[in-house]
């Protein structure tokens, strides 16, 4: 699995929009075949911080994503609403998705 972690600091104008403005990225991306997860997060501390959190079944599904239309679109329209380049990380790991934490369960 390819799992990418994303931060993007936004432009103060456009935070609170942020998640309508990627929508149409977002929902493409989840449509993907090799999408495993594709989520937003928004800061605590800082409003104008957003992280994303995807992941992909393998490379070709990776790079299949870097090449479609929607990502180029997508990159488009979030570049006029960045304050700075965004900063990754992009690893490879075993298995397709999330695991079950083993020191925490719901209590009854």
């Amino acid at each position: 699995m390819i799992f990418i972690a994303v931060r993007f600091d936004v432009r103060p104008e456009h935070s609170d929009d942020w998640l309508a403005l990627v929508d149409d990225f977002t929902r493409a991306t989840r449509d993907e075949p090799g999408n495993l997860f594709f989520d937003w997060s928004r800061g605590v501390e800082d409003p104008n911080s957003f992280t994303l959190l995807e992941a992909f079944a393998d490379a070709d599904a990776g790079a299949a994503h870097v090449e479609s239309a929607h990502f180029r679109a997508g990159m488009e329209t979030l570049a006029g609403a960045i304050a700075r380049t965004p900063e990754v990380i992009n690893v490879e790991v075993p298995g397709q998705g999330w695991s079950a934490m083993a020191e925490l369960t719901p209590r009854g």
